[in-house]
């Protein structure tokens, strides 16, 4: 005997890849209905199956559901309708009748796409906002609620024929990812002197990595605003760094190029490398080596330096042709400010 059930999912659950996983399962298990975002930050399932595959249904979202998702209640209402076959991933409506659920914070870039952004003749072969369903920016791109594309900052950059196939095909991890882009029409690179002049430069990622490594200091917009980024190892930029950000004691952060990096100027236990390497990527405070190649000018008079790993595909290729371990990698804006987000 059938039966029909709408399905509400509270927490961090849009953004996630959610509505794409809840469609494999969905279509899996044999089950009718459709599958939407609302303006409460809820997911709303929709229903219609025998009652044993509707329960493995809300067993798969309590237990296996995607793992940038953090679920923390799941209600589950019988209901009366019509639900034609077939199962969809329907447009999302304005809908607020929750409190509580959340909109996600941004996910590091994920091992699948670093993979592809390293494999020549991937269409997105060396592009810095390489992203999937997994991993991207998420709270520094949303304007609004609910999670879908034109209520980010990603509605001015339209699909090509090719991104629009992937989001379109259920089988593929950019199925309903609303980040997707790609070199043709996506967020593109420059690399500018102070005063915005555009420099002539095949690779600006790569090169800003090259000016940095030679003692200059660079501004370094990525998805959720202005860094200001410095060698580690030369003390005459950390010197004016010092003095424009008005900061003669306070320690730096450092962005290492990777974990082996890492572990060449600091100890770092395996519980450390979990937490750096998790997809949070947090800065994490650990201990100066003995001898570390790193500036006694990034944290004066202290033991310990806030480390935090590459959580862009910008950030992995400012470390391709340097080879300096780590970065200063510092916020642009003020003490006490909001973080600087534009050029002007």
């Amino acid at each position: 005997m059938e039966i029909s059930v709408t399905i509400t999912v509270h927490g961090v659950a849009q953004g996630v890849g959610f509505r794409p996983f809840i469609y494999r399962n969905a279509t899996a298990l044999g089950l009718s209905g459709y599958v939407r975002n609302r303006g409460d930050a809820v997911v709303e399932i929709t229903v219609k199956g025998n009652k044993q595959s509707i329960q493995e249904m809300v067993k798969r979202i309590e237990q296996n559901h995607p793992p940038p998702a953090s679920i923390e209640k799941v209600e589950v209402k019988p209901i009366k309708a019509i639900i034609p076959s077939g199962f969809r991933i329907l447009k999302s409506n304005k809908t607020a009748a929750a409190s509580g659920s959340t909109i996600p914070a941004d996910i590091s870039v994920c091992n699948k796409c670093l993979a592809e952004l390293r494999i020549q003749g991937d269409r997105r072969y060396r592009y810095f906002f390489i992203t999937c369903t997994e991993c991207g920016p998420r709270f520094t791109i949303i304007e609004d609620l609910p999670y879908d594309r034109e209520n980010t900052s990603m509605k001015d950059f339209k699909l090509c024929g090719e991104c629009q196939l992937e989001y379109i095909d259920p089988s593929n991890r950019r199925f309903h990812a609303q980040t997707i882009a790609c070199n043709e029409y996506g967020p593109t690179a420059k690399l500018t002197e102070n005063d915005g002049k555009a420099m002539e430069t095949k690779n600006p990622i790569e090169d800003a990595g090259k000016l940095i490594e030679e003692g200059y200091i660079v501004a370094i917009k990525g998805n959720g605003g202005y860094h200001i980024a410095s060698s580690t190892i030369k003390s005459e930029p950390i010197e004016r760094l010092r003095m424009a950000k008005h900061r003669t004691q306070k320690p730096f952060a450092v962005m290492a190029r990777d974990i082996v990096a890492a572990r060449g100027f600091a100890n770092i236990s395996d519980l450390e490398e979990e937490i750096l390497s998790s997809p949070v990527k947090p800065i994490l405070l650990v201990e100066l080596k003995k001898d570390t190649p790193i500036s006694p000018l990034v944290a004066p008079g202290l033991s310990h330096v806030g480390v935090m790993l590459p959580y862009t595909g910008l950030h992995v290729m400012l470390f391709d042709e340097v080879s300096e371990p780590a970065f200063i990698m510092t916020s642009a804006n003020p003490p006490n400010q909001p973080i600087i987000t534009n050029e002007k």
